[in-house]
């Protein structure tokens, strides 16, 4: 109990000690667009970084892309967390300013059921193949990295009309809702995304096809809060914040 009590400790001063250096000297209120991705990390992080900053964050969450249309059609933020190639897609559009982007954590793509039913035997090519043509239904979604890495990889499989014959595909949101309430037998998406679900049981892809995704804040170019986005770009990438984010299915940056 004490060794818990005293790394919480610990990781405090060090967020707090990070967030100095960070140079910010005034409260601000943050505007961040981020990837669902992320979602479970920065739920668990932000109340710590608005404690020890005086800052408040206003964040919303959607699929990658899903929240690059916003940024692109001129939506003003203070912090875009997209992928790289994104943030690099809208820095050349003045959106994002260049030279911002900081990595802040990697992501594989997993499938989730419903807790309590058999856990899905999807070790090998062959077996994910075999789970996914026994499913009666499958969700993921139409915008988001993991659905399109996803539909990609059920071409390569040779069962591309199959899943599709019994897809559910939203836009976006969390596909791992749709299982918990029995509108879809199975889900694919992010790791840390279905993990955050409460009522599933989650498996990464096989290694031979798994997919790692980045995931990365920049500053944007029109940013009212810009030395409090750096700030908090600055606290996402100390230790302390780093074990969060291995805690969440995900590899820090």
């Amino acid at each position: 109990m004490f060794s818990h009590v005293f790394i919480a400790a610990a990781a405090r001063i060090a967020i707090a000690i990070a967030l100095m250096q960070a140079g910010g000297a005034y409260a601000a209120e943050i505007k961040v667009l981020s990837t669902m991705a992320l979602r479970s990390v920065m739920e668990q992080l932000i109340p710590d970084f608005e404690r020890a900053s005086g800052h408040r964050i206003v964040i919303e969450y959607d699929t990658a892309n899903i929240m690059a249309n916003r940024v692109r059609a001129g939506e003003p933020v203070d912090l875009a967390m997209l992928t790289p190639a994104l943030l690099d897609e809208l820095a050349k559009l003045g959106r994002t300013a260049a030279g911002s982007n900081v990595t802040i954590a990697r992501s594989g793509v997993g499938i989730a059921v419903r807790a309590g039913t058999p856990r899905p035997d999807i070790g090998t090519p062959e077996a994910l193949k075999r789970a996914l043509l026994d499913a009666k239904s499958i969700a993921y979604t139409s915008s988001g990295q993991s659905g399109t890495y996803f539909a990609g990889l059920i071409e390569r499989l040779g069962i591309a009309a199959e899943v599709k014959a019994k897809a559910k595909i939203p836009a976006g949101g969390s596909t791992g809702e749709l299982v918990v309430k029995h509108e879809a037998e199975m889900a694919v998406q992010q790791m840390p995304e279905l993990l955050a679900t409460p009522g599933l049981v989650v498996v990464p892809l096989p290694p031979q096809l798994q997919n790692m995704t980045a995931f990365a804040a920049g500053i944007g170019a029109a940013a009212q809060q810009a030395e409090g986005a750096q700030a908090l770009i600055r606290f996402l990438t100390t230790p302390a914040a780093a074990r969060v984010i291995k805690t969440k299915g995900m590899e820090p940056g």
